[in-house]
């Protein structure tokens, strides 16, 4: 698995698993459940993950989005 962003923003992450989806890209997110249980305080991003071969296309879509951080 490869780490593609972190964010606190799940307005943002949905859209990114959707256009992941769009494109044949499984997106998973990690730390949904650590994030609520935290309490809602934005201390623990989400990361959004991809399976490794899927790593370079889906950085590449990103990136052309505009949503690729850093």
């Amino acid at each position: 698995m490869v780490e593609l962003l972190r964010t606190n923003n799940p307005v943002r992450l949905s859209f990114l698993v959707a256009l992941l989806a769009d494109s044949g890209i499984e997106g998973i997110v990690l730390d949904m459940h650590t994030s609520v249980l935290e309490g809602s305080i934005s201390a623990l991003p989400r990361r959004l993950m991809v399976h490794d071969e899927d790593a370079g296309p889906a950085r590449r879509l990103l990136a052309a989005a505009g949503e690729l951080d850093g």
